[in-house]
């Protein structure tokens, strides 16, 4: 087996399956994909050389309507339902604030 080494502190996982439903639904126009938009929004570099990394995955299998399935890396058992059209900002500031679970 083969280990490669990266600079990731942690990792976001977003449903590719509904972003696909929702044809994107976040941004301006409401086309852009969570993905892309929390790329942007957190600075994420391409591959291993990111600080953090966000990865969309087949599908998560919660399928909630008018929304995206994210799960924080850091805090695997807290999954985040992201509705359609939520501001960006809110998303990535719950993403970074502290790891206490209500």
């Amino acid at each position: 087996m083969r280990v490669l080494a990266s600079r990731w502190q942690g990792s976001v996982l977003v449903c590719g399956k509904c972003s696909k439903k929702l044809d994107g639904g976040f941004g301006e126009k409401g086309r852009t994909p969570l993905v892309k938009l929390l790329r942007q929004a957190l600075g994420v570099k391409k591959g291993r050389k990111s600080d953090r990394g966000v990865v969309e995955v087949k599908c998560l299998g919660v399928c909630p309507k008018n929304a995206v399935v994210m799960v924080d890396g850091a805090r695997p058992e807290r999954w985040m339902l992201v509705p359609a059209g939520a501001d960006t900002e809110e998303v990535v500031a719950t993403l970074s604030e502290p790891a206490s679970v209500p």
